[in-house]
């Protein structure tokens, strides 16, 4: 097995490395304090076409493979994750279009979301939908040309620009009767509710959609009526290897911050990395990391090589996320009282960790999911 990056793999690597810590590093902790989103922050480092590397060029994209793509958000991710969530709707929003939609579609809205000129956001979850998507309230109803749209989603990702929304047609026909509309920001209708104050992933906005008569063309359905379950699964097959790439940049800034601090600490006269207790501590954190790279990458090769990917990418989900939550706990137990202070770094990202062991399908729906493929 090969287990060498390529040098494009190599140079995407080195560039989203660069640009996080010149770009975003400087004022992780002043957005994350303030629980603000800054857009042209997020413009600038669009700017460099992370969301769109594995996208064809026909459509603003570099033509790269999904490796790339996944290393680059492991490095921004890095750095701020609550960014990177800005990143990553480009690709909520963009996947089911470019599998989907129509070519005048993918000219209109996909384009701009891997141009990163636009951001995406993805609304499925309600107050009483999360795991079960069969719940949803919001519907959606054929007036002559038009859909109207009402309902309110929660939990969503981003002040997006363009935003793919799911709601009932036919709830005579259960899953089946979901679909899946474009709705662009703007639309009469189309409100932002509360804003979440999270115990994470501050500076990334997650708020409430409220939709009251919200009309949009015929033309504006995504794929066929009644799909959009379909589309959410392999939607989130793909969100789930972001997900594990996200939680997985956390876990190596975890633990290269244990590393820097536990060599330069002195207790008892001597680098608190001379102790067994800790040296020991680093090695594990070290192993489960690079065990959720290898897992990580996996899942990503499978889908850019067309190779069923649900189950790896469920696992890789799993595994990463817990593994995020276990190191970026255990450096906090590193810096002791300073990893309680908001003054260090590691306290912020055992916050972020948290939130991936829930979102993009929690790790017990991933179970599920994992179980399901082995007992076919």
């Amino acid at each position: 097995m090969h287990f060498e990056l390529s040098e494009e793999n190599r140079m995407i690597q080195k560039l989203a490395r660069e640009v996080a810590e010149t770009y975003i590093a400087p004022s992780v902790q002043e957005r994350d304090e303030e629980e603000r989103f800054d857009r042209a922050l997020f413009d600038k480092v669009a700017s460099y076409g992370f969301q769109g590397i594995h996208y064809q060029d026909q459509y603003g994209g570099a033509g790269g493979d999904y490796l790339s793509y996944i290393i680059a958000t492991e490095e921004i991710a890095r750095v701020d994750v609550s960014l990177c969530i800005a990143i990553g709707g480009g690709g909520l929003g963009g996947f089911p279009i470019h599998s989907y939609g129509t070519e005048e579609q993918k000219q209109k809205y996909l384009r701009p979301l891997v141009e990163g000129t636009a951001l995406g956001g993805f609304a499925l979850t309600e107050p009483g939908a999360g795991s079960d998507a069969s719940a949803q309230q919001t519907t959606a109803v054929l007036e002559g040309d038009e859909w109207v749209l009402n309902g309110t989603k929660c939990f969503i990702s981003n002040y997006a620009d363009i935003y793919l929304v799911i709601a009932v047609t036919d709830r005579s026909k259960g899953l089946k009767g979901l679909s899946c509309f474009i709705v662009e920001k703007g639309t009469p209708g189309f409100t932002m509710g509360k804003k979440e104050h999270k115990m994470g992933l501050r500076s990334a906005v997650t708020t409430e959609i409220i939709l009251q008569d919200v009309r949009v063309p015929k033309a504006n359905l995504l794929g066929k009526e009644g799909d959009a379950f379909k589309y959410c699964m392999q939607t989130l097959d793909v969100g789930r290897i972001g997900c594990a790439a996200q939680a997985l940049g956390l876990a190596q800034a975890a633990l290269e911050h244990s590393i820097k601090y536990a060599k330069e600490r002195a207790q008892f006269g001597k680098p608190i990395a001379a102790n067994q207790g800790i040296s020991f501590m680093l090695a594990d954190m070290a192993t489960k990391v690079e065990a959720a790279r290898l897992l990580t990458y996996q899942a990503a090769w499978l889908k850019q090589n067309g190779k069923p990917f649900g189950k790896q990418a469920a696992m890789a989900k799993k595994f990463t996320t817990d593994i995020a939550m276990e190191v970026t706990t255990d450096a906090v137990q590193i810096f002791g009282g300073y990893g309680y202070s908001r003054e260090y770094p590691v306290e912020k990202l055992m916050r972020d960790a948290k939130v991936h062991q829930i979102f993009e399908g929690t790790n017990q729906i991933q179970r599920i999911v994992i179980a399901g493929n082995l007992l076919k």
